[in-house]
C-alpha cells in the first residue's frame, strides 16, 4: 500500500491532517489517533520496506549470476544467440560471424543502413536498428549477450 516506511508516515499524517481515520483492524483500529497503534504501524512499515529491499537485492543478484552463465532470461532472444539445454545460450556461429562483420564494417566508417545493406548481401537480414543494436551489444561484452529488439 506504501512505496516505502517514510511514505507510510507521510500519508499517515496527510490523513490525519483531513480528519480521516485509517482504521486496521489487526492494530486495534485507529492508528492514526492511539500511539501504540501508530508505533507498531510505523515499525510494520519499516520491516516491509526492508524485505522489499531485500527481495529487490535477491533478484538483481540472481540475474547476474545468470547473466554470468549466460541464461536466457526472458524477452527476446539476442540476435546471435539462441536457447539451448537448461536454458543456457548458445551461439550461432552464423550470426557471431555477422556480428564481428558488422562490427569490422562499422570500425572502416561504413553507415549503419551501408552495413546492413552489405550483410544482407550475404544473407543476413538486419534493418539499420538492428544493426545499431548490434553494435551497442558488441560494445558492452562484459555484460553477455543482449536483446535485439529488431
Amino acid at each position: 500500500m506504501f512505496r516505502s516506511a517514510l511514505n507510510a508516515l507521510d500519508i499517515l499524517g496527510q490523513l490525519k491532517g483531513r480528519d480521516v481515520a485509517l482504521h486496521i483492524i489487526d492494530l486495534g483500529g485507529d492508528v492514526t489517533g492511539n500511539g501504540i497503534s501508530k508505533l507498531v504501524f510505523t515499525i510494520l512499515s519499516a520491516v516491509a520496506e526492508a524485505e522489499r529491499d531485500r527481495i529487490r537485492e535477491r533478484i538483481r543478484d540472481v540475474k547476474t549470476d545468470q547473466r554470468k552463465r549466460q541464461r536466457y532470461l526472458g524477452g527476446i532472444v539476442p540476435f546471435g544467440w539462441r536457447i539451448g539445454e537448461h536454458g543456457t545460450l548458445v551461439e550461432m556461429t552464423e550470426q557471431q560471424r555477422a556480428i564481428r562483420r558488422i562490427v569490422e564494417l562499422r570500425r572502416k566508417g561504413l553507415s549503419l543502413r551501408a552495413i546492413s545493406a552489405s550483410i544482407a548481401a550475404d544473407g543476413v537480414k538486419r534493418s539499420h536498428k538492428g544493426v545499431k543494436n548490434v553494435l551497442a551489444a558488441a560494445n558492452d561484452r562484459g555484460a553477455g549477450p543482449r536483446r535485439s529488439y529488431v
